[in-house]
């Protein structure tokens, strides 16, 4: 009879010592930094330049375009970038010119005031946005090709690691935005956050060095399953020609993807996961969306939050997120993902008690901590979770088809977030208990399905 022995604690922590989650850290922290850029400054910067917290809020709508990236991911799957792809790789080669994008778009921003330009910074915010969904695609499916398709624990490791970059990428990029545009207003820059966005372009370039480090796997058997793919439709579409290569190239890149996902769920089970996915972080996305304004009108400074939010913040997120993988391992990312929809309802409430309480930077900092634990623990389940979900054949297509419709719900939805302040009246206090019963709907969902879910773990 084979007896089989738990791990301890400190065997199952030696995950992270795997050479690949180094390279994992640094693709999240390529795929978090955006989100600094279109968020946190730019609010701020709106906020600054005179605009209301309706006007910020609906600016967010940007966001939208990750929840619909879903619709190109095929494309990035198949097309390969002249020139490019041939020196760095297939993937790299996308992440580059998405990060040169960024690039270009930051150096524009550099040269408009708002106020005067309100839509041409909005729409350069805009393709700020596209670009970084759009690497975002590559950026998952070269993270998740690090690791073999049936390594559950390293795995759910590199989702930890990917957590871990992603809020070093936003925290730590936080602290470089928040901290540079502090400097340059203090030294008299009238137009100091024009300036910052040049500081954030030299962090884009070293992104880009960084990257050449990590090495993209060649798999050959996801070309052959996607010829395959192609060669079946195209006996089903009869006498082969050019137009019926086309039609059969196309739909194998758009409709096998989503086939695939179906056939291996179950249509039933297939719509209750994309109903969990698409609920699952509303709350956190509507407090998110409206945070660095809550601080601002609570009297506490871009200093205050660059030390508490982000730096504090990024600290507290690195720990927690390491600690939410072992825990994932240990317990089961299902398990994982019920905990962690319990804590982000519990400290949204947090925030509710510094609104009623008022300037503390204690009450700030507790909430901070409690916030980031619970943000970390959730995020690397849902990365876990989703990841085990995909088919190699259609890495980049599946999970950016999860990741977004994750996405539509916290961007589309969190839209309204200054609207439903400004309806509250500015009552903080009910906006974040609100924030904490948005979780319950999505957690029924996953009670509804989780043991019938088909993981690759």
């Amino acid at each position: 009879m084979d007896i089989y022995k738990k791990q301890s604690f400190a065997e199952t922590f030696k995950v992270y010592f795997d050479r690949r989650m180094i390279k994992i850290l640094l693709l999240g922290a390529i795929s978090g930094f955006p989100w600094v850029i279109i968020g946190s400054s730019l609010s701020l910067w709106l906020k600054e330049d005179g605009l209301s917290r309706s006007t910020i809020g609906w600016a967010g709508l940007i966001f939208a375009v990750y929840a619909f990236n879903y619709l190109w991911a095929p494309i990035i799957d198949r097309i390969r970038i002249p020139w490019l792809t041939a020196k760095v790789g297939h993937r790299r080669g996308w992440i580059i010119t998405m990060q040169t994008i960024i690039l270009i778009s930051l150096v524009c921003w550099s040269l408009i005031n708002p106020t005067v330009n309100l839509a041409l910074v909005i729409s350069i915010g805009l393709i700020i946005a596209i670009a970084s969904a759009t690497q975002d695609i590559t950026v998952d499916a070269l993270r998740i090709e690090q690791i073999g398709e049936h390594e559950g624990k390293s795995m759910q490791a590199g989702a930890a690691m990917a957590v871990v970059g992603w809020w070093t990428g936003y925290k730590l990029g936080g602290v470089v935005a928040l901290n540079a545009a502090e400097f340059f207003q203090q030294a008299g820059f009238e137009n100091y956050w024009q300036t910052t966005f040049l500081v954030l372009g030299i962090v884009i370039i070293a992104c880009n060095i960084g990257l050449l480090f990590v090495n993209e796997p060649q798999p050959t058997d996801r070309k052959e399953s996607q010829r395959l793919t192609d060669k079946m439709i195209q006996d089903k579409l009869g006498s082969p020609n050019l137009v019926t290569k086309i039609i059969a190239w196309l739909t194998g890149t758009v409709i096998g993807p989503v086939i695939s996902f179906f056939k291996k769920n179950g249509f039933n089970i297939a719509i209750a996961i994309l109903g969990f996915v698409f609920l699952f972080k509303i709350g956190e996305a509507f407090l998110g969306r409206m945070s660095v304004i809550f601080y601002k009108e609570i009297g506490f400074t871009k200093s205050d939050i660059a030390l508490y939010s982000k730096g504090l913040g990024w600290i507290t997120t690195v720990i927690f997120t390491l600690l939410g993988g072992l825990f994932a391992i240990r317990s089961g990312v299902i398990k994982a993902m019920f905990v962690s929809g319990i804590l982000m309802a519990s400290t949204n409430l947090l925030f509710s008690i510094l609104a009623w309480y008022g300037k503390s930077e204690l009450l700030f900092a507790i909430a901070v901590i409690f916030d980031d634990m619970a943000a970390a623990f959730a995020t690397v389940a849902f990365v876990a979770f989703i990841s085990m979900l995909v088919d190699r054949t259609y890495t980049a297509t599946q999970y950016a088809l999860l990741a977004s419709i994750g996405t539509a719900g916290r961007t589309t939805l969190a839209a309204s977030s200054g609207a439903l302040v400004d309806w509250l009246n500015g009552d903080w206090g009910i906006f974040f208990i609100l924030t904490a019963v948005m979780v319950i709907p999505s957690l029924i969902f996953l009670y509804m399905i989780k043991d019938k879910l088909k993981l690759n773990d």
